[in-house]
């Protein structure tokens, strides 16, 4: 890590950050960690080890605990692979964005095509079978071939996984103040549809809007989280949701944001701690769970959110009557056509 950036000391806040929170833990393993949110693969490998021997020994591991950490594609990062792989790290997700050069500088990306497909290359090498690639599409002037490039590549490449989502104009960025020509909307649906098409013909299954898997690789990580499962966050911005079941609650947590108040905050680095409103609880649920495809297990709803499956029953069979979710009792989950308009099915909750 480079000597400007505070390692040693920002690794010791993150293990302090953990040891507060431990009652949260309820005596509880940890199933999966994410290093992920600004750029972990600043890290060296040591630092990370550092952090994971410490989660093992103040919180505890589950036998097949998955451990990922998001790179960028860099020549930087990718010299670490091997030691990242060495301190316990057993996925990675690669940052690629897309493989055209011009469509990464279009997005503001400091690599280019040939040095995703490298960082590929040197994940194999450092000892990583299991390893997500995020790709875009949507991108301005992109076209429908260039879109189906871009995922024959990742999978050519030999990714299990790829998270394929839309670009989206966020509020506060570059892109907003000066927004770029998208493809339009006609357009969009053709990438989306022959995007689909190619996926599926290479055995990559969709299990959430955004994500498919071969082979069975679906990130225990993400399943967690869309399955309304609690999750710890430290670090500065971290986020976390946890349920408290004495208190009968679910809160959600923030920690501190800015890296440098981060470290230097005394006390306390929450900076916010509040429950979910039980008027909301059913959405937030669905809001996750309906977005895999294969839905969520029914009996999640009560003990996940402290509510009984009748106070939702008459949304649940109104939305089974339009064609909008799945008949049955054992699980939630939308129809095909429900999941194509999740946003107006979610609104019944």
């Amino acid at each position: 890590m480079d000597d400007k950036l505070p390692e040693l000391d920002y690794v010791q806040r993150l293990i302090a950050d953990l040891k507060a929170d431990l009652p949260w833990v309820q005596g509880r393993k940890l199933s999966s960690i994410f290093f992920g949110g600004g750029t972990p693969s600043l890290f060296s490998g040591s630092a990370i080890g550092e952090i994971l021997n410490a989660a093992e020994q103040l919180v505890g591991f589950e036998s097949d605990i998955e451990i990922t950490l998001e790179a960028n594609p860099g020549t930087f990062e990718q010299q670490k692979f091997a030691d990242f792989h060495s301190a316990g790290v057993n996925r990675l997700s690669i940052g690629v964005q897309s493989f055209n050069h011009q469509h990464l500088q279009r997005l503001g990306r400091i690599h280019d095509g040939s040095q995703s497909l490298e960082a590929i290359a040197a994940a194999g090498s450092a000892g990583f079978n299991n390893f997500n690639i995020d790709l875009m599409h949507g991108l301005p002037e992109q076209t429908t071939d260039q879109a189906n490039s871009d995922i024959e590549l990742a999978i050519n490449q030999g990714a299990q996984h790829i998270s394929w989502y839309q670009l989206t104009i966020e509020p506060n960025t570059e892109f907003y103040s000066r927004p770029p020509v998208i493809p339009n909307d006609d357009r969009l649906a053709d990438i989306q549809q022959a995007g689909m098409q190619l996926l599926a013909a290479n055995n990559f299954e969709q299990h959430e809007v955004s994500a498919f898997a071969r082979n069975g690789q679906i990130s225990a990580h993400n399943m967690n989280y869309w399955q309304f499962g609690d999750y710890l966050g430290i670090g500065a911005g971290a986020h976390s949701k946890i349920t408290l079941p004495e208190q009968g609650t679910v809160i959600r947590v923030s920690k501190t944001r800015q890296p440098d108040k981060y470290l230097a905050r005394q006390g306390s680095l929450v900076a916010k701690n509040s429950p979910i409103a039980t008027e909301d609880m059913a959405m937030e649920f669905m809001m996750n769970g309906l977005r895999l495809k294969g839905g969520v297990p029914a009996e999640y709803f009560p003990a996940r959110t402290g509510l009984h499956s009748a106070s939702i029953d008459s949304q649940v069979s109104s939305l089974q009557r339009q064609g909008l979710m799945e008949s049955g009792y054992d699980r939630y989950s939308a129809t095909p056509l429900g999941y194509q308009f999740l946003n107006t099915l979610l609104q019944s909750f």
